[in-house]
């Protein structure tokens, strides 16, 4: 018993560290896939490949998580407090900027984004962004989740609430799903039809150019049919010798009879290119981002550019950035004993600036406002 004692005793002090980091330096291959949606394959063909999706989800994750935060307790603003300094540096690796944009990119891609907690004596000090590709819900007896397992390459690693710790382990974030009770519904799978059609008529397109840019044709022989061998031999000097933008423009020597009769497309055949650029808007549509900020065809024009910003910031960042700061706020409250909120700073907002001046003039008009009603309708709280 004492000899046990003593190596307690003796034992270093815990550390602070992602209890990931250990397993993901050992991870060399295998994506388990866990959640009801391939994650990988829409990344992969989304994301990594169609550039409509790649800039969306860019678009998005990048103005959310610039768009600063401020932190109140009750009416009053906080300008220095550890959470702030939590969110301004999570971690050894990523800033905070750096460390958001991978929450909200998780989320336009998979639906879902999970944030794990490091505490030390019962008070978080890092904050580590989660692929959600790599997680499990593991649901309670009650149905809600219980816990989450988190697997990289062959090992598994239980998130699960301990004695001592103020707040849960992980922090779920979703988007909404009408079908399900524990995962977010993508705005990548929403669109998934359109997607596949954006990836197909660009790999017909290709098609088409190393074809030499036009249409196939027909090689006609008359008088005899082939043999086996020479049609082999004809079909591999075609292939060889006049396929590829490197032969475009080839003239092709026929001998022995042979005709060549090109074949055109007609105007039905050529609705390949609208359906791609309805595809595209449709993507766009998705994911919540006016098409004329993606470069899609449309009324490109200042005016409209300056109310497609608007629009974007009111109808998809501003609500993304709510939810998010107040699932935070709500999820680290408890570890610091005093109840907090997360808003975003409207002011920040550079696309906003003509619907915030046009307010601050309206109230400041109002003579029948007191100063600190004035100073409530924009935003601030009472002296």
């Amino acid at each position: 018993m004492i000899d046990l004692l003593t190596r307690w005793l003796q034992a270093p002090p815990e550390a602070k560290a992602s209890r990931t980091q250990g397993a993901i330096a050992l991870y060399v291959a295998g994506h388990p896939v866990w959640t009801p949606r391939d994650y990988t394959a829409l990344s992969r063909e989304g994301f990594q490949k169609n550039a409509v999706v790649h800039r969306a989800v860019r678009l998005v994750a990048e103005a959310a998580a610039s768009l600063p935060l401020v932190l109140r307790r009750g009416a009053g603003e906080l300008v220095e407090h550890p959470l702030l300094a939590l969110l301004a540096r999570p971690n050894m690796r990523e800033e905070g900027q750096r460390f958001l944009e991978s929450v909200y990119g998780h989320l336009m891609v998979s639906g879902n984004a999970y944030v794990e907690a490091v505490q030390v004596d019962g008070m978080p000090r890092e904050l580590h962004a989660l692929r959600p590709d790599r997680m499990r819900v593991v649901p309670g007896a009650d149905g809600w989740p219980a816990a989450y397992n988190y697997a990289v390459g062959g090992e598994t690693i239980r998130f699960a609430p301990r004695a001592g710790e103020t707040v849960p382990p992980v922090l779920h974030l979703t988007l909404f799903h009408p079908a399900d009770d524990h995962y977010g519904l993508s705005p990548m799978e929403a669109a998934a039809t359109a997607l596949d059609i954006h990836n197909a008529a660009g790999a017909w397109n290709k098609a088409l150019l190393d074809n030499a840019a036009r249409p196939s044709g027909a090689l006609v022989v008359g008088g005899a049919s082939l043999t086996d061998a020479q049609f082999d031999r004809l079909k591999g000097e075609l292939d060889t010798q006049y396929q590829g933008s490197a032969n475009a423009g080839r003239p092709l020597l026929l001998e022995g009879g042979l005709d060549w009769k090109p074949l055109s497309l007609s105007p039905k055949d050529m609705d390949f290119v609208e359906a791609k650029a309805a595809a595209a808007r449709e993507i766009a549509l998705a994911f919540g981002v006016p098409p004329l900020l993606l470069g899609l065809s449309g009324d490109n024009t200042h005016a409209n550019y300056a109310e497609a910003n608007r629009a974007f910031y009111r109808q998809t960042v501003i609500p993304l950035v709510r939810r998010t700061a107040e699932a935070l706020a709500h999820w680290l409250s408890p570890a610091f004993g005093e109840t907090l909120t997360l808003m975003p700073d409207l002011d920040a907002i550079e696309a906003l600036a003509e619907e915030r001046e046009s307010l601050w003039r309206r109230v400041s008009a109002a003579a029948f406002l007191t100063d600190d009603e004035k100073r409530e309708a924009v935003g601030y709280g009472r002296r």
